[in-house]
């Protein structure tokens, strides 16, 4: 457990790469991200949502537990879709085999993990928009406070967005946004 939990300490100190790339400094961590995602998934009204909520919670804590070994692989890497997904997959066998020893512990993350991946619940589909939305509203604090333009992270979501509650935050977003750009004009 001691191992997993060193690994896991990494996710506190790696940088998200497109920060990184776009010369954010000091970029958020894959911790950072993982962290305000699992406050979104607290935000959820199961009433409306129409989800299982401790799900979506847990979920946003292992979404991105393999980046802890294999670090934040983007698009723009050079990295195949197909060698990410493998990568990533050896990265969560290897934690929760060797090092977790498959406890049920262990098979409830590798679970939450490949549900996430496969994005076919609905729990599932509210994460990924909830990655896609913690990314969106970190670029706008970004745009802010570092006087940074990062209109690419908004023009890679647009119309991706599915659920209603994460499209009615992104109309939000998207109204305090154009405020913000009218107020530096």
């Amino acid at each position: 457990t001691l191992q997993f939990l060193h690994i896991v300490e990494k996710l506190k100190r790696t940088k998200r790469t497109g920060w990184v790339n776009n010369g954010i400094k000091p970029a958020e961590s894959i911790a950072d991200h993982m962290y305000r995602m699992s406050i979104m998934a607290l935000l959820i009204d199961e009433k409306t949502a129409g989800v299982d909520k401790d799900r979506c919670i847990k979920m946003a804590i292992v979404h991105d537990l393999a980046e802890s070994l294999v670090g934040d692989i983007t698009p723009f890497d050079g990295v195949t879709v197909e060698d990410k997904h493998a990568q990533e997959r050896n990265a969560m066998h290897h934690l929760c085999h060797d090092l977790l020893g498959w406890s049920t512990q262990a098979q409830e993350i590798s679970a939450l993990w490949e549900e996430y991946e496969s994005a076919a619940t609905p729990e599932a589909l509210l994460v990924k928009d909830f990655d896609k939305f913690e990314m969106i509203i970190q670029a706008f604090e970004y745009e802010k406070s570092e006087d940074a333009t990062l209109e690419d992270f908004f023009a890679g979501t647009r119309g991706k967005f599915k659920h209603p509650m994460v499209t009615a935050w992104v109309n939000e977003l998207d109204a305090e946004r154009a405020q913000s750009r009218a107020i530096k004009s």
